[in-house]
Order: C-alpha cells, then sequence, then structure tokens
C-alpha cells in the first residue's frame, strides 16, 4: 500500500508540475491572465495532495490521528450530542 500511494503521489506531483507551468505560461500572457491564476491555485492544491500522499498518514493527518489514538484509549466514553434534540 505505502508503494502504491508513493507511485500515485509521484505522478501526482508530475501532473501538478505541468499544470503550475502550464499556468505560469498562461499569466505571462495579458488576455489569458484569468484563466492562469485559477489554473495557479489548483496547481497548489495538486502538490499539497501529492505531498500528502508521500507522508504517513500520521503526519499528514495529525488530529486525525491524535483522535483515533485517543478514542482507542478511551473505549466506554460515547461522544456528547452539542444539540440536546
Amino acid at each position: 500500500m505505502r508503494f502504491a500511494r508513493g507511485l500515485l503521489g509521484a505522478l501526482l506531483w508530475i501532473v501538478a508540475s505541468v499544470v503550475g507551468l502550464l499556468a505560469v505560461v498562461l499569466c505571462a500572457t495579458i488576455i489569458l491572465l484569468p484563466v492562469g491564476i485559477p489554473l495557479l491555485m489548483v496547481a497548489r492544491k495538486l502538490f499539497a495532495r501529492s505531498m500528502r500522499l508521500f507522508l504517513p498518514p500520521g503526519l499528514a493527518h495529525p488530529v486525525g490521528a491524535a483522535r483515533k489514538k485517543v478514542g482507542d484509549l478511551t473505549p466506554g466514553r460515547r461522544k456528547r450530542r452539542l444539540v440536546p434534540w
């Protein structure tokens, strides 16, 4: 599973690089600037997702991993509902 996540992360990183390069080229032309800026934001999100795939789950989502660990330590407690109805 770790190998598959690493491979998927590497492929996504390559796609993000190509999309980012295309966005920079589009931003260089004034007419296509409204297309280049959102594409640059998409490339940034793709880079972030690819880096999260490279990391182990505990480092990628530290709050979720901590909640899961605390939930394992306290099996008798139930979650309280914020709304009483």
